[in-house]
């Protein structure tokens, strides 16, 4: 039931009622399928609305989008928001969003909406509330927006923000004239290149000062009888302001109030007088200075350090910044979602889109980032009940969140985590073995840990040692990949967030001076043990939450990264280490501690955890998985280079607690921030299967390609050994299936040379973002172009000829793979999801490189051919067509749809069919995999092969029929009678509660079999 809009809801059983409708009614809503879009410029609602018919054909049930609010300008990919109450112009207008629905609602499809609560762009002045706070400091509207220390260590920076936007020393910038003072409707600001720095109108007084005696200036130009006495009145004004560092409410309402009226008064006189317009010429000239006189930017020095930020050369952020930012990125500036107010504020659009049922769910970018997560997560789902059952604005008592005291009330009386509403996702990383905390009133996660599972239970896990020996011999040592991490997320904190670390260490500092226990440790021993402990943590982070509560699986968390770190420091004092435990789980040694202290303790746990996260991710994500290059399958987000395949148990298991715990969460085998494609990966564990031959190739190729190195003047051979042992793999991963034109190649070898060197800076280990080296890059980027070049007939190049060769099976079998996956993720439990492109092979690799224009058109004309209804006959046909040439793109859209199209028709079955390992027998059982969804009378099996290079024992043919499968049989215990193959059409007999593999198998490498 649905109050009219506008009417607020008194009656809490009202609301309870329509609370209770949401809840029971929830499973409908939750998408069966999903399909990612990427909008940006060149790819906006207007396409995307061509687009769903196609995507409805292809069976997807929900279009799983891309931020789609108002972003810098022209960014690729939305998750730099600068109004959250807009939608983006670049993607289309609101009623073309609202076409876009319609369009989708027409269909029966939903849209899954991903937003960004934990940060927001502010590069290029285009963001109005950091804008603000740049503008009036601690007395703007938005100061406690966003997550900023007002009073740094710094003294000169108490007060101010710090902006290390500026490509050289602040000085050298300054008198070269590159930063200028400008004026335009009523306000004064900086201009540097194409970004706009506010300045405070109080200080737009010392301006004019700057110029002289204004009477005399008055006396030499053109004014009005009434104009100067205005400008002297205004210039009052201004003069009479709270400084911009006032937190005293009335000063600050004040100055909010007056500054809009003076600025809106100095634009009229300027639009009036002759003599004020000169007069401002005047003041520009003057502050702007002479390049070459150092002595004139003198004024203008003394303007900027009045301001409420100081401008910087870019490399201080790392060691002065004063806000939380993503990770290290400057113009991303962390907001304070904490902040019932930020709450509300950065609502108000995705409340009205949920109320009008615009979207049907959320994707919650990097929740890791946030404060208190599960406060956040649970305010989604009060909006969501708010939005429904008493509209799409607020009505009648709001709390200081911008949602009703009644919906917040009932809400604290309910355990939201059985009984969530809104279909929410969370972009959370888990590590091995950890598990997403049950309390949260979500769906589940983007699905990274699916996606690594499903690509390890192709990976051999049997020559582990024997890739790990061969990778240290061709690197010429051994390396530890733990320790690669350690020293990894170590660097991290020493360089890009240190700032960070310093934060925290201020933080502990301050706790400990009113420790007697712990007052004598001293600064030093207490950023040691912070660092120390963190680069130890065995996940992203903890989740102790905002009243104090401390699980027991992060109890856990926090004794085993104490444990490791002190154990890694064994001559260090462990008393720091005692400390910070005792900090981090609220503890206190005598029980006794007052309310400061604890608000102290809490504080700094909370602001812990916010960096733990992106160190882990900072240090394994985008440094070790580029350092540590022994099989680059496994280096994946969500993943780690230290494993190396799992077993066919693991996998299943992993299914089994997926749909237990997590039934609705998504299945993501790639993704916008995959290190590489699905396909890339399932090629690459081909070479899993041939370890000897991997071996010969690589050692062949790195003789033949030893002349074309470079050796600088300090020594270093370009590439280095772990360098060139990664971009063997990256060919091996990226190389196109077909023949290329001229263009083609020369497009390609300009990828792989964009790709490797962002994977050197990466790595951090010859050069970085920090330290650039444009000797090693072009070296780097010559040697790809030359073990590239095709030759001649006279002298062909022998890298090439050895490649191609090796290449062909690698390729074949890894397309095998490809639709392997394929199956494995649209029958297991969960909701998979298609990322944009993806339903013919991809071969792209991290972004920006998997964020190139989608060639829809040959999609939809491949498609268009596949969909027509067929008969059993020409189906069998058509699979044994399509299996004549799996590499071709029609044989893995042909499977997506299928697929795709069956789970739509049987949403019941696979929402919530029981999930049943299926496990092989006979001579070749280690090669199937396979699994039963049962729901009632309803059965579906599905069955691909594994390791499908050593069943044909390298022979490039497809693994179907009796030859190949020979005495295997899937066993289906307690099971008989006939099923039908969703892909051929044909009947296949359960006899004896076995399958026959050479019948499962017969037409097409993977099997999807439906009892009804």
């Amino acid at each position: 039931m649905r109050a009219p809009i506008g009417a607020p809801i008194v009656e809490n059983q009202q609301l309870a009622t329509c609370l209770d409708g949401l809840c029971s009614g929830k499973d409908v809503k939750r998408p069966v399928s999903t399909y990612r879009l990427q909008f940006n410029a060149g790819f906006t609602f207007e396409d995307a609305r061509r687009l769903l018919p196609y995507l409805h054909a292809l069976g997807v049930s929900h279009c799983y989008a891309s931020p789609i609010l108002r972003a810098r300008a022209g960014s690729q990919h939305g998750y730099d928001i600068t109004n959250h109450n807009e939608i983006n112009p670049e993607i289309g207008t609101p009623a073309e969003f609202a076409a876009f629905v319609r369009d989708l609602k027409s269909l029966g499809m939903g849209l899954i909406l991903d937003i960004v609560p934990n940060h927001m762009g502010v590069g290029h002045g285009t963001n109005p509330w950091w804008q603000d706070v740049l503008e009036n400091g601690q007395a703007s509207a938005h100061a406690e927006f966003f997550d900023i220390d007002w009073t740094p260590l710094k003294q000169d920076l108490r007060g101010k923000v710090l902006l290390p936007v500026l490509g050289a020393a602040y000085g050298d910038e300054l008198e070269s004239g590159n930063l200028r003072l400008n004026f335009e409707a009523g306000s004064f600001f900086i201009a540097y290149y194409d970004k706009h720095f506010p300045i405070d109108p109080a200080t737009y007084p010392m301006l004019f000062d700057a110029v002289g005696d204004l009477q005399s200036f008055r006396d030499d130009t053109t004014w009005r009888e009434t104009e100067y006495p205005e400008l002297v009145a205004v210039l009052r004004g201004f003069r009479l302001l709270a400084a911009h560092t006032s937190t005293d409410a009335a000063e600050v309402t004040d100055r909010q109030r007056r500054i809009p009226e003076l600025k809106q008064e100095l634009a009229s006189i300027y639009a009036r007088s002759e003599g004020f317009r000169g007069l401002i010429q005047k003041v520009l000239q003057t502050l702007n200075g002479s390049p070459g006189d150092p002595r004139s930017f003198d004024a203008l020095h003394r303007i900027l350090e009045a301001q409420a930020y100081r401008l910087a050369h870019w490399r201080v952020s790392a060691e002065e910044i004063n806000y939380r930012r993503f990770f290290d990125v400057n113009d991303l500036v962390g907001l304070r979602m904490e902040n019932p107010t930020v709450f509300a504020e950065t609502h108000k659009l995705i409340r009205q889109m949920l109320a009008d049922g615009s979207i049907d769910g959320l994707r919650l970018d990097h929740p890791d980032g946030l404060f208190n997560p599960v406060q956040y997560f649970t305010q989604i789902q009060m909006l969501y009940a708010a939005s429904h059952c008493c509209g799409p604005q607020p009505s009648g008592a709001v709390s200081p969140n911008g949602i009703e005291e009644d919906v917040v009330s009932l809400f604290g009386s309910r355990s939201l985590a059985q009984q969530a509403p809104l279909f929410v996702l969370v972009e959370k990383i888990l590590e091995h073995g950890e598990h997403l905390p049950p309390d949260w009133p979500v769906d589940g996660t983007v699905g990274y840990e699916f996606g690594n599972s499903l690509n390890h239970v192709f990976i051999n896990s049997r020559t582990q040692r024997f890739f790990t020996l061969l990778y240290h011999r061709f690197i010429g040592g051994p390396v530890n990949i733990g320790t690669v991490i350690y020293e990894s997320k170590k660097m991290i904190m020493q360089t890009s967030l240190s700032s960070e670390l310093t934060v925290l260490t201020h933080l502990l500092q301050d706790i400990a001076n009113t420790d007697r226990r712990a007052r004598d440790i001293t600064r030093a021993l207490l950023k040691e043990a912070i660092r120390e402990t963190i680069a130890c943590f065995p996940i992203y982070r903890t989740y102790i939450d905002a009243r104090g509560t401390v699980s027991d699986r992060d109890r856990g968390y926090i004794a085993e990264a104490i444990t490791r770190a002190k154990r890694r420091n064994q001559n260090d004092n462990p008393v720091p280490f005692d400390f910070l435990r005792s900090v981090l789980l609220l503890e206190s040694e005598n029980g006794n501690f007052n309310s400061d202290q604890y608000r102290k303790r809490l504080r700094f746990a909370l602001k812990f955890q916010q960096l733990s996260g992106p160190v882990m991710a900072k240090g394994l994500e985008d440094t070790a998985c580029y350092v540590y290059s022994r099989f680059i399958s496994a280096n994946e987000v969500g993943g780690s280079p230290a494993q190396f395949g799992i077993s066919l148990e693991e996998f299943h298991n992993s299914n089994i607690e997926r749909l237990h715990d997590w039934p609705y969460s998504m299945l993501g085998t790639s993704t916008h921030d995959s290190k590489r494609s699905e396909d890339i990966r399932a090629r690459l564990n081909v070479l899993s299967e041939m370890p000897k031959v991997w071996s010969s190739q690589v050692t062949r190729w790195r003789r033949a390609n030893r002349a074309k190195k470079r050796t600088l003047s300090d020594g270093r051979s370009v590439p280095d050994a772990n360098e060139e042992y990664f971009l063997y793999q990256t060919l091996v991963g990226t190389w196109p299936l077909e023949g290329q034109t001229e263009s083609a190649r020369k497009g390609f070898i300009e990828r792989i040379q964009a790709y490797m060197t962002k994977a050197i800076h990466e790595a951090k280990v010859n050069l970085s973002w920090i330290s650039q080296n444009p000797e090693y890059v072009d070296s780097l980027t010559t040697f790809i172009t030359h073990i590239l070049a095709p030759g001649t007939s006279k002298r062909p190049n022998p890298f090439l000829q050895q490649f191609e060769t090796f290449i062909r099976p690698v390729q074949y079998f890894g397309c095998i793979n490809s639709l392997a996956q394929v199956l494995l993720k649209i029958a297991s439990p969960g909701v998979p999801d298609i990322y944009r492109g993806t339903e013919l092979y991809d071969f792209s690799l991290v972004d920006p490189d998997n964020r190139r224009p989608v060639d829809y058109d040959t999609r939809q004309q491949l498609l268009g051919d596949l969909v027509h209804t067929r008969s059993v006959d020409e189906n069998a046909s058509l699979c044994r067509e399509i299996a004549t040439n799996l590499t071709s793109d029609r044989a893995k859209l042909w499977l997506t749809l299928r697929a795709l199209r069956f789970r739509r028709e049987n949403r019941d079955l696979f929402r919530r069919g029981d999930y049943a390992p299926l496990f092989a027998a006979g001579g070749v059982r280690e090669h199937v995999i396979s699994f039963a969804r049962r729901l009632e009378s309803q059965m579906v099996i599905a069955a691909v092969p594994r390791f499908a290079y050593t069943l044909m024992k390298g022979n490039v043919a497809p693994p179907i029929g009796s030859d190949v499968w020979r005495d295997c049989v899937i066993e289906v215990p307690g099971e008989a009678g006939t099923l039908t193959n969703v892909l051929t059409g044909k009947p296949v007999e359960i006899s004896d509660g076995h399958l026959l593999c050479r019948e499962v198998f017969a037409d097409f490498p993977v099997a999807l079999l439906a009892k009804s």
